[in-house]
């Protein structure tokens, strides 16, 4: 008897769990419009221009997902958060997915309920001094007063690496991105630590003069970055997972934007799949099999999204590094889309 209780009570959760499946699409579908949870402001991955347009890597990831699952890149509201707001909102459904440099741990994808879709910038932290100081490695920072944003791993792995290398620091820590940004430039602190990316987007978008800013050779963790979503809705989390796969798969396939028109003459299976001309893909995730052409035309393939927002012709200067495809010496790296 006991067993068929146990059955039955796993056969109900498996009922709640299926009624439940595609509850973020509907909603997304029936107000016509993504919410996309990003940061206040990060240079390069997502900042709002003076008439309040978002652009950025993390903003260009939500779009592609609106060109998706609704046909059209525009169709996202975007919401800033601060590092203590962010996991409240997408808990809350106050955003369908979060796109704002954070970082994939044990703890977030499983006692907070989140999925992690795939990475899309990995990253590591830093730390960036003033040039004056002459400090030229971060084993030089014994005694150093550190500038940290609150609630972030940042702050976390600030502690552990000074535990680690036997030195002390006296933290500073701040809620807001730009209060902590504000109390470095002011010379409150010596140091400021975040992601790698976040120091060169803040040198490159804070500083009076990008050259007074060292950031230092040593990098302390790994931070993979990528866009988040709720437990519960995988039919929404299959969608943004593919999505951003098939940004990956359309650059290694060396379809871009300008041409993905004439790419669909292809007589690659791989490059008809992704297309939608050999049809499939598509019914798969629910969506109609022309989801990732249209994206790939409205947005680009990852390369031309990294490039547009933190390449080496944009003020944050980045090479693609970790970040480069695996058939050139990185990590990104697409499952077959078939």
């Amino acid at each position: 008897m006991k067993k068929l209780a146990l059955a039955a009570a796993a056969a109900t959760l498996l009922i709640a769990g299926a009624a439940e499946a595609g509850q973020t699409v509907d909603a997304i579908k029936k107000r016509d419009l993504l919410h996309c949870g990003v940061s206040t402001g990060l240079a390069g991955f997502s900042l709002p221009d003076s008439q309040g347009k978002w652009s950025g890597l993390d903003v260009d990831i939500c779009k592609a997902v609106a060109a998706a699952l609704l046909g059209d890149a525009n169709k996202v509201k975007f919401v800033p958060s601060n590092a203590q707001q962010r996991f409240p909102m997408l808990q809350s459904g106050e955003v369908d997915i979060l796109s704002r440099n954070t970082t994939w741990t044990l703890t977030r994808d499983t006692s907070l309920g989140f999925n992690f879709a795939p990475v899309t910038y990995y990253d590591g932290q830093g730390f960036m001094v003033a040039k004056k100081l002459g400090v030229k490695s971060a084993k030089e920072l014994n005694g150093a007063t550190v500038c940290v944003q609150q609630g972030t791993t940042t702050e976390q792995n600030l502690a552990d690496y000074f535990r680690a290398t036997k030195m002390e620091f006296k933290p500073v820590v701040f809620t807001e991105l730009k209060e902590v940004e504000g109390a470095f430039f002011s010379g409150r602190c010596d140091v400021y630590t975040t992601d790698a990316s976040g120091l060169a987007s803040t040198r490159a978008a804070k500083a009076g003069n990008p050259d007074d800013y060292v950031i230092l050779p040593e990098i302390i963790s790994k931070e993979p970055l990528g866009p988040t979503v709720r437990h519960g809705d995988d039919e929404f989390f299959d969608i943004v997972k593919w999505t951003i796969y098939g940004l990956l798969d359309a650059e290694e396939k060396g379809i871009t934007a300008a041409n993905v028109d004439e790419m669909k003459k292809s007589a690659d299976p791989g490059v008809q799949r992704l297309l939608g001309v050999t049809p499939g893909l598509g019914k798969a995730l629910g969506v109609d099999e022309e989801w990732m052409a249209r994206t790939i035309k409205q947005v680009g393939n990852y390369g031309e999204i990294f490039e547009r927002n933190v390449g080496q012709k944009t003020p944050l200067k980045l090479a693609r590094g970790l970040n480069d495809l695996w058939t050139k010496g990185g990590l990104m790296y697409a499952p077959p889309l078939r």
